[in-house]
């Protein structure tokens, strides 16, 4: 199972790389290099990003996209809900349940709730340093060529 759309996960490393590039503007082509997006379809998500906030976009010869928030202020749940909400279960989807969870699906839900909880507690500004201490990226390659996100907060 996917946690992570590939849209939210692309949301999030334009935030970081962003957040690296603190106040400047950059084009998608440069965004998309640098956090290893396909360009096609980032612009889509960094259109929602902007929609939401979080970046700005500027057209033009100059444009391009802008981090727009603090990264110490910008949750990595407030990136990944601009682009695609992390989806609760509000109701039971065995109609004998009516409004109220079965025992499975609460349990399915309070894992949703604990897995919001841990994306609210960690900042753009948490992942722009690796655990380590080092200014690499925290964007780490796995073998085969898969983009994967490291969350550690300490």
């Amino acid at each position: 199972m996917k946690l992570l759309s590939d849209a939210a996960e692309y949301g999030l490393r334009a935030a970081v790389w962003l957040g690296r590039q603190r106040g400047q503007t950059r084009k998608v082509r440069e965004i998309a290099e640098g956090t290893k997006a396909p360009p096609g379809y980032l612009i889509k998500v960094l259109q929602s990003l902007a929609k939401a906030g979080i970046l700005s976009a500027q057209r033009g010869t100059l444009g391009g996209f802008t981090l727009e928030r603090d990264p110490a202020q910008l949750t990595v749940l407030e990136v990944i809900n601009a682009i695609d909400p992390v989806e609760r279960i509000s109701t039971c989807p065995l109609e004998s349940h009516g409004a109220d969870l079965c025992p499975m699906h609460r349990q399915i839900d309070e894992a949703m709730a604990r897995i919001e909880e841990s994306f609210a507690s960690v900042t753009v500004a948490d992942l722009l340093t690796p655990p380590g201490g080092s200014s690499s990226t925290c964007l780490a390659l796995s073998g085969a060529g898969r983009v994967d996100l490291r969350i550690e907060k300490n």
